[in-house]
This record gives C-alpha cells, structure tokens and sequence, in this order.
C-alpha cells in the first residue's frame, strides 16, 4: 500500500530562514530520508522550489485551457516536498509523526489509489 507524506509550509517561510537553520533543516531531513530508504520503505522523495519559481497552474473549463504563471499572491499553503511510502497505514503513521518536518510545517499523510474511488 502506498502513501505519500506532504509537507506543507507557509509561503515566505524558507526565506525567513538564517542560513544555520537552512542547513539544519536540510540535514534532518537528508537523514529522514535516508532513514526510510535504509528501511526499505521510500519510493522517492524530493523537495519542491517554491511557488515563486517558476511554478505553472493549468486547467481546461468548457474546452478553453488557460495557464497561469506563479506566484501565487493567493496562496495560504504551498506543498514544499514529498516522501512516497510503500507500507502499512498504521507505519505510515509512525513515519509521518517522526518526521522532522512537523516542527516547521505541516506533514499530511494521504494514501493513494484510484481517482475514480470516493
């Protein structure tokens, strides 16, 4: 079963950063990566650029496709990562509750499947 972990920050907040706290933040979460991939339960991970850079929102409404470019003023949240997970729902829990990222941003957990299933 597959899970990925969102982490959700606050736009502006990385820039807020001293450049110690960058380093910190980085490493801790290199080794929480590194952590679940020597468990064996990582697919991937990566860390996302900010919706300031380069970010492109499209959507297609009664056959007219439209792009907009970032930023995004509008934006309360931005996604700044993710971790994909193959394990149980109760180790992704576990997971998600150690990881370091909860302590400057939001870690959501969500299990993926079929888009047709509600």
């Amino acid at each position: 079963m597959a899970h990925v972990l969102l982490i959700i920050e606050q736009p502006g907040w990385r820039q807020g950063r001293s450049a110690e706290q960058k380093q910190l933040h980085q490493q801790l979460m290199e080794n929480f990566g590194g952590e679940l991939q020597a468990r064996g339960v990582l697919k991937a991970a990566e860390s996302l650029l900010p919706t300031h850079r380069q970010a492109l929102r499209i959507e297609t409404r009664d056959g007219q496709r439209r792009q907009f470019d970032g930023p995004f003023a509008e934006a309360k949240e931005m996604i700044g990562g993710f971790f994909l997970l193959e394990c149980s729902r109760d180790e992704a829990l576990a997971i998600a509750q150690a990881c370091p990222a909860a302590e400057w941003a939001t870690v959501e957990l969500r299990e993926t499947g079929v888009c047709s299933e509600s």
